[in-house]
């Protein structure tokens, strides 16, 4: 029995938004106007883009940005999380869909010491260039009109979970984790035996909600966290299953 876990990182991991956090590396920790209203929908990765571009030419280096990134607050209760999941990797496989970053997930992972515990990472591909600014390029290009245009976590999923079968992996499950509006489209993926795990309060919880009201409910079943604990809890139920 393979169970493969999916956790968005930002508000689900990390108990914020890591592109909002780093501001606070910006000059009186806020962006000029100009900067701020140049954001149009659906183009965020480029926003951040312009954003970095900004810090670097206010002299906020690699050093700075990472201590920065590392005092984020983990959500309540998933490093315990993380610790069951890896006393019980021949169960799990666990994956991030993420549309932060891999420069900001990498150091915030490492420094945890939770790195370990994920076998993939799916996110924006970013590096720091010569002049020591943090550059960050779309993950894919995709179709779905659904998603912003840098990242379908659909597309993502329906692949991966297409490749381990190749390699002769068949889940008997998946289990979602995430909070966002683009938490949604991976979720329709999911089937029967599945589980959707929006948190409380967050607009994944309210859009299913709402489907659920409107009498279109999704095929999977749906169990609402706050913690880290109560994920925990779910996990340990399946497994005795």
């Amino acid at each position: 029995m393979k169970i493969l876990l999916v956790f968005d990182f930002d508000n689900t991991i990390i108990d914020d938004n890591s592109d909002t956090w780093i501001v606070q590396c910006a000059p009186n920790q806020k962006l000029p106007i100009e900067l701020q209203d140049s954001y149009q929908k659906g183009f965020w990765t480029e926003f951040m883009g312009r954003v970095f571009k900004y810090l670097g030419n206010e002299g906020i280096g690699e050093d700075e940005m990472k201590r920065t990134m590392i005092s984020m607050p983990f959500t309540p209760g998933v490093v315990e999380l993380f610790n069951f999941i890896r006393e019980n990797k021949n169960t799990f496989d666990c994956i991030i869909i993420s549309d932060s970053n891999s420069v900001f997930i990498d150091w915030i992972l490492q420094a945890a010491n939770v790195h370990d515990v994920f076998d993939n990472v799916f996110t924006n591909p970013a590096a720091f260039d010569t002049n020591g600014h943090l550059t960050v390029e779309n993950y894919h290009a995709h179709s779905c009109d659904r998603c912003p245009k840098n990242l379908c976590k659909n597309v993502v999923l329906v692949e991966f979970v297409d490749k381990r079968l190749k390699q002769g992996v068949n889940y008997t499950r998946i289990v979602y984790v995430g909070d966002g509006g683009n938490d949604f489209c991976p979720v329709t993926f999911l089937k029967k035996n599945d589980v959707a795990m929006p948190r409380k309060g967050y607009t994944l919880h309210k859009t299913l909600s709402k489907m659920s009201q409107d009498l279109q409910p999704i095929e999977s079943s749906i169990v609402v966290w706050s913690s880290g604990v109560e994920i925990l809890s779910h996990l340990q139920s399946l497994i005795k299953e």
